[in-house]
């Protein structure tokens, strides 16, 4: 047995031991629903990890985030309906039928497993796959299935829009993404000239949902940029706090001038700050 094999065979026995007659109160009295706030935050811990760059950290948090797994297939496995290695093997498999260039798998109908050459054609060749293997459970033949609607908005949007564009349906280049924005942005002004909030809110919807379309064409992670910007703007309005307070000045008290000064000061300091704000 290989360490990685003992570590979790390890893990699943304590697991098994916290939620059996005996072991820990708290544990037991967990169920999928009360544990779906530790999976989400547990995610976003990994993320802030790797962030960080701290070995140390990414792999406590990536073992936080593996017991949430573990804990779930436990609950399953107490209500027969599937275990630990179910969950291993369903992936294992998922990962054979849909890299056929790699594996060498033919398909059911006995195609020859297919040549990729780069990874264009290896996103439509998922998509395929994907597509079928829907079907083949009875599912809808949407290529926008798969994308769940519990995801934050932002990122929802960008997989169905990634999605969409492995069938054709997108723009040629980024100028097209680029026009939609100011043509959504002038649509917007249109509403907001009118005053009819449900104008301005589907506008406003629009808009963020054509800049999140350019920022994929420009091959730019719209969570990741706008996560960058939300860091930019504590580090600059944390900065107007210091020199404030050193001035003796409270920020409501501070005049709407001293505070847009103190913004472009700021600015210049976050140049100079590390990208993983």
């Amino acid at each position: 047995m290989s360490r990685a094999s003992r570590a979790v065979e390890r893990l699943l026995d304590i697991m098994a031991r916290l939620r059996a007659p005996g072991g820990c109160p708290w544990d037991r009295e967990q169920t999928l629903d009360t544990l779906r706030p530790y999976l989400l935050e547990e995610t976003y811990e990994v993320l802030e990890a790797i962030d960080e760059g701290d070995p140390s950290a990414h792999r406590e948090e990536l073992g936080d985030l593996l017991l949430q797994i573990v804990f779930q297939a436990q609950i399953a496995e107490e209500e027969r309906r599937f275990d630990f290695a179910d969950v291993a093997d369903a992936i294992s498999d998922k990962l054979v039928s849909r890299h056929p260039h790699v594996f060498g798998t033919a398909s059911a109908d006995g195609t020859p497993a297919p040549e990729v050459r780069d990874s264009e054609a290896l996103l439509r060749q998922w998509a395929a796959l994907k597509r079928k293997e829907n079907e083949a459970k009875g599912g809808g033949k949407s290529v926008l299935e798969g994308v769940p609607r519990e995801m934050p908005a932002l990122a929802r949007a960008e997989r169905l829009t990634e999605k969409a564009s492995r069938v054709g349906f997108d723009w040629p280049d980024v100028s097209g993404a680029r026009a939609k924005v100011s043509e959504e942005l002038a649509e917007l002004d249109e509403a907001v000239a009118s005053g009819d909030r449900a104008r301005m809110e589907d506008e406003l919807g629009d808009l963020f949902f054509a800049g999140v379309n350019l920022a994929r064409k420009l091959g730019i992670p719209p969570e990741e940029a706008l996560r960058r910007a939300l860091g930019r703007f504590v580090q600059r309005f944390q900065h107007i706090e210091a020199e404030l307070a050193r001035r003796g000045i409270r920020p409501g008290e501070a005049t709407p001038e001293e505070m847009d000064r103190l913004w472009e000061e700021a600015k210049g300091v976050s140049a100079n700050f590390p990208r993983n704000d």
